[in-house]
């Protein structure tokens, strides 16, 4: 008895010291444990949005589901919040822990080498910079505080933080909530000084290939597969290659998103990841105004942008069996008139609406419909969103 209660201290000991390596991104276990703490009135049926997927039967396909992302998603804490005050506008307040418990369900996230060179870790960059807001909105202390500027703007969001401590966090999670499933999008990040060179795919290789990663991540080749096969698990939706890997490396995992037939700033992407198999994904970030443009009218070229995707997702006449991902968010404009991401999300706090108000009602029109992946910046700024995105069973 008392070797194993040893054995359970130790266990204990090391989930401690591996989830307080991830707290940066991850949040505290704190948050792990916590209902949604204001959102106790607010569910999926009688679930909560903790359990929301205990609501659909087992044979659901994913890609027929409706699944709030967030994008950029780990910049939470005070301390990064601040930090890229100089590099590009925050995209998120919230930790992953709380995302999750408030029913986000998929996940964007960057990664590049650790300062170490030895540990992979996450970034939020672009390279591009943030140039001071709009003089129109240079005397609002709301947007004021979050304007900076870089070039090759780069924020690591953790450098002690490995890739490995933040994949543990959420099989923890889900250990906690073993109705649910967690789809990762990752790609490689390109602007921060390191090279995605043949060791930095064979490190992840093998971080995605463990015998833990085996029990938490769906096998599946090709297919992001069916409810009842994805609960208590990760899926990855690749959008990195491995191609500088050695010729004996050959499992592999989830779906593969290939970045070279990427579309920069597409706004109606066509890429096929298996036979018969399309993603049909708009990643309109960079809005292109025209000449006489304001804030509001960019606002409202992304909006429709959003619902013209999302009109094809819902049809189901169209595409029933493809996946659809959609980013309701946007990037930082350098050009007048300059708007960063919580603005294009969520408006000036004054008058002028964001991209989540403007949708939230057509999604309501709409609700119970297949909208497919959704990514969203600030998506507590409309607390009703998630739970209208994901309908009813």
């Amino acid at each position: 008895m008392m070797q194993e209660n040893r054995q359970i201290t130790l266990r204990d000991a090391a989930l401690r010291e591996i989830l307080a390596r991830g707290a940066p991104i991850l949040g505290t276990m704190e948050d792990c444990d916590a209902e949604e703490v204001g959102n106790v009135s607010r569910g999926i049926g009688k679930l909560k949005m903790s359990d929301w997927m205990a609501a659909f039967p087992d044979h659901t396909e994913i890609v027929r589901m409706s699944l709030p992302g967030t994008h950029d998603t780990w910049n939470y804490t005070p301390e990064v919040q601040e930090s890229l005050k100089r590099y590009t506008g925050p995209c998120q307040q919230r930790s992953i822990f709380r995302m999750l418990n408030d029913g986000i369900r998929v996940f964007d996230l960057r990664y590049a080498w650790n300062p170490d060179l030895e540990t992979i870790g996450f970034y939020h960059c672009e390279n591009s910079p943030c140039y001071p807001f709009y003089y129109a909105f240079a005397n609002k202390p709301c947007l004021n505080e979050l304007v900076g500027c870089f070039h090759e703007a780069k924020a690591m969001l953790s450098p002690t933080t490995r890739m490995e401590d933040v994949f543990f966090g959420l099989y923890t999670w889900l250990d906690l909530h073993p109705t649910e499933t967690i789809l990762l999008s990752m790609n490689y990040e390109p602007g921060t000084g390191t090279s995605d060179d043949a060791r930095l795919q064979e490190t992840l290789y093998h971080i995605l290939t463990s015998a833990l990663a085996k029990r938490y991540w769906l096998q599946s080749r090709g297919s992001l597969g069916t409810l009842g096969e994805a609960r208590g698990k990760l899926i990855l939706i690749q959008r990195f290659d491995f191609n500088l890997l050695p010729s004996h490396l050959t499992d592999r995992i989830g779906i593969h998103l290939n970045p070279g037939h990427w579309t920069v700033n597409g706004q109606d992407i066509k890429l096929e990841y298996a036979e018969g198999k399309i993603a049909y994904i708009q990643d309109y970030y960079r809005i292109e105004p025209s000449k006489n443009s304001n804030p509001a009218s960019c606002i409202a070229d992304k909006l429709q942008v959003v619902k013209c995707h999302l009109e094809k997702a819902i049809d189901p006449e169209l595409h029933p069996d493809q996946l659809f991902i959609s980013f309701v968010s946007a990037s930082c404009r350098i050009e007048e008139p300059s708007l960063i991401p919580q603005v294009y999300a969520l408006g000036d706090g004054e008058r002028m609406l964001g991209v989540n108000h403007g949708l939230f009602p057509w999604i309501t029109e709409h609700r119970g419909k297949r909208f497919g992946v959704m990514f969203l910046d600030f998506y507590d700024g409309v607390s009703p969103l998630v739970e209208a995105i994901i309908g009813q069973p």
